[in-house]
């Protein structure tokens, strides 16, 4: 009886790339409108990643351009991550 080889399922690169960068943009977002919310909350935090993603400040236009960048950064990310994993299953 021939050995059953285990499937090697490819991950779609644009699929998970636009996966991550979506949830990369909201998440990056709530961040920033969350120091209006519950007064300051979380204010540090949003001026350390803004030193990273240009622009991004814990107000509304701050938290739009910062759900940009985690959109990018998510998006690149994903789709590396599916380029990389689909290579290591050759």
């Amino acid at each position: 009886m021939p050995k059953k080889s285990i499937p090697k399922n490819k991950l779609n690169p644009k699929a998970l790339a636009l996966s991550l960068g979506i949830i990369g943009a909201i998440s990056i977002f709530l961040l920033g409108i969350l120091p209006i919310l519950f007064n300051k909350w979380g204010h540090n935090l949003v001026l350390t990643i803004g030193s990273l993603y240009i622009g991004y400040a814990p107000n509304l236009k701050g938290a739009i351009i910062g759900a940009i960048w985690g959109f990018l950064d998510g998006f690149i990310c994903g789709y590396l991550i599916a380029v990389l994993y689909n290579k290591l299953l050759k």
